[in-house]
Formats: C-alpha cells, structure tokens, sequence
C-alpha cells in the first residue's frame, strides 16, 4: 500500500498506525502547494481533494480521510489492539473521540496556517481550541490514553494535530496532563520512526 503524506501533516497519524500495527507502506511525498507528487505526478488527479493523507490500497482503490484511514488500518491487524471491533460500544467511542478530534481541533487549527486569516478570527480559534482542549485534558489527567489504558488511532492523531500548536503560537501550558501525552507518544518507537521517516528528526516536538 501507498501512504500520499506531507512531513508533520494529519498525514503523520496514520503512518504512525501503520507503524505501531507493523504494516509495512510505501511512502510518497506530496508537495501540498504545487500538488505534485514526489515523481512529478499531478496529485489533484489521484486524489481530487487535494489535501492529505490518502491510501493506495494494493487493489488500486483509494481511500482519504484520516480517520477512515487509520481505521482501515488498525483493522488489518486487530491484534494491535489500536481499535476496538467494530461494533463494539468501545468502537463508536472511538469513532466519537476521532470526529472530535478531527471537527474540534484539527479544524480548528486550518485557518491559523493561512496568512491572510483575519486577527479577529486567529484570536476566535485559540480561544475556542483552549476550551476544546480543556475536555481531552480532563480525559487524560485521569488514564494515560484517550481510550483508557491502551493506546489507539485516537492518541496517534491527538498527538499530530497538537504538534502543530508551537508553529502557529497556540498557547497549551495551562494542560500539563496533555503535555505528559505528547511525552508519552513521542517516546513510542513507532512515532520516533515515523517523525525520522518524514525528516522531522529524533528531537522533534
């Protein structure tokens, strides 16, 4: 399978999955502003969305959005335990902290990378993420991962998105138990493999 991924993109979570999972990916390198791909390839006519991650399955088919992704892949070996089974209670929780995520804080994120986002609008959305990352704070002042005491797609996720807070000055010091999370992941030799296989180095926050 190929992984079309941006260095330090939501891309990051599930080459991170596909890591902890021990599936093996090729890995392709998108230039997100020309939209070409690491051999020239219009990007846009393999995936029209345009944005990554997106998965080439061996089938030719593909797949987009992260958390789709990253449950596609933790269900190729569901002995990782990275997600509950389907159908389970614990599943749709899951499937609860992952649109959380991806509507609340990765969303909330997009508009501060762009240059022409109105001060009024910047100011909006810190605001907004420091409420929004007072709940994932709670949840995690109380057991070392999202889900409880074992880790899954939701935590590799959490951790890509909240590596973005220092570029764009997003001010986390009041939640130290998501400060120890970010620590936490970042030891895992899965994400150390993933941040150097995207040139983000060993010492990478």
């Amino acid at each position: 399978m190929k992984l079309y991924y941006s260095p330090g993109a939501c891309s990051l979570a599930p080459h991170i999955v596909a890591l902890e999972a021990g599936i093996g990916l090729t890995l392709d390198k998108v230039d997100l502003k020309e939209k070409k791909t690491s051999d020239g390839r219009d990007y846009l006519a393999i995936n029209p969305k345009g944005y990554v991650p997106a998965l080439e399955l061996d089938s030719g088919e593909l797949l987009t959005e992260g958390p789709a992704i990253d449950q596609y892949l933790a269900d190729l070996k569901p002995e990782s335990g990275l997600a509950p089974a389907n159908g389970t209670m614990a599943r749709y929780q899951l499937q609860s902290l992952l649109n959380y995520i991806t509507s609340e804080i990765h969303k909330s994120y997009s508009p501060l990378f762009a240059p022409d986002t109105p001060e009024a609008t910047v100011a909006n959305r810190k605001a907004y993420l420091q409420k929004r990352y007072a709940l994932l704070d709670a949840i995690l002042a109380k057991q070392p991962w999202l889900m409880g005491e074992q880790f899954s797609v939701a935590d590799a996720y959490l951790f890509t998105v909240t590596r973005w807070a220092k570029a764009v000055h997003v001010d986390l010091s009041a939640f130290a138990a998501l400060a120890d999370f970010q620590k936490r992941v970042q030891e895992r030799p899965a994400v150390q493999a993933a941040l150097q296989a995207e040139g983000l180095g060993h010492h990478a926050k």
